[in-house]
């Protein structure tokens, strides 16, 4: 790999996808071996570890006001401890790694939703709009409401969806309580130690159980949270500061197809016609919304904050 393709822009947004899109994966791999909390567990905390490890290298700075890391603390549960749940927990219960890379898709869907709900300078458009109905009648599609679902497979794909829509949840709360307040870097890295710090807290009441641990169950979780949760963050706000939310966010579009990829591929598993269309509605309402289609640009910068998807 050489220094000027590593300089593009796309090149890293391309290596990003990859490795958010890997994470559903890991994930299904881990649960071989590993509840839902463990595999969460072990996540953040090797995703901590090697965040703590770049910025001490880097000498990065961390924020310094209380207020700050409290507000990192509440994003820690946002942002990480509670969707990072609800993806493990949705493919524990029937949600194939695919599916749960779909509805990460939503993430934007969600943001916008919220924006529009809780912050008064942002006003709803007929784009915007359009999309959000567009976006939500692809998340139908691939529900497929008029199949019969087993109980727990429509639980792990609402834990899926509900897991997304914390992401969107996230975005806002950093508009308005983080902002500006320290480096993006910086925060990330303090909202990751918190939600360390949290999850670590419950998890002699909740990840208790018995563990298996071959190989490729480490492995998945070790890749999960140093390079899916750790060093992921650290190329997503190189990108963020080198060529701004905007362009950065678009490897929004990547991860779905990396994770069905493998999820076929790795995994053997069946995709249905309503996912491959539900998907393209989906990503379809998102360039709808934001405006990204070669027309007039009307830009909603849904990545500017310290959390990030997958």
């Amino acid at each position: 790999m050489t220094r000027s393709w590593w300089a593009s822009p796309w090149a890293r947004i391309v290596v990003l996808a990859g490795i958010w899109g890997c994470s559903f994966l890991f994930i299904k791999v881990a649960l071989e071996g590993m509840t839902a909390t463990q595999v969460v567990l072990g996540r953040i905390v090797l995703g901590a570890v090697a965040i703590l490890a770049w910025v001490a290298i880097r000498r990065e700075p961390l924020p310094r006001q209380p207020s700050v890391w409290l507000h990192a603390a509440a994003m820690g549960l946002i942002s990480n401890v509670v969707p990072f749940l609800g993806f493990a927990w949705g493919e524990e219960n029937g949600a194939t790694s695919g599916l749960a890379g779909i509805y990460n898709a939503t993430t934007p869907l969600w943001t916008l939703v919220f924006v529009l709900l809780v912050l008064p300078t942002e006003r709803p458009t007929r784009a915007r709009l359009i999309g959000l109905v567009a976006g939500f009648v692809g998340v139908l599609v691939v529900l497929a409401p008029w199949r019969s679902l087993h109980g727990a497979a429509l639980d792990g794909q609402l834990a899926c969806l509900g897991a997304s829509a914390c992401y969107g949840v996230a975005f806002v709360y950093t508009r308005k309580f983080l902002s500006g307040r320290a480096a993006p870097l910086g925060l990330a890295t303090a909202q990751l130690t918190c939600a360390a710090v949290e999850i670590g807290l419950v998890a002699p009441i909740v990840a208790t159980h018995s563990v298996s641990l071959p190989p490729r169950v480490w492995l998945s979780v070790l890749a999960l949270g140093a390079a899916g949760t750790g060093i992921a963050y650290v190329f997503y706000y190189g990108l963020v500061r080198d060529v701004g939310p905007t362009t950065a966010s678009t490897v929004t579009y990547l991860v779905p197809l990396v994770a069905v990829t493998l999820g076929v591929a790795a995994l053997g598993e069946s995709l249905r016609w309503n996912d491959f269309v539900g998907a393209l509605v989906v990503l379809a309402g998102i360039l709808v919304a934001e405006d990204r289609l070669p027309r007039r640009r009307f830009v909603v910068e849904a990545r500017g904050s310290s959390e990030a998807p997958g």
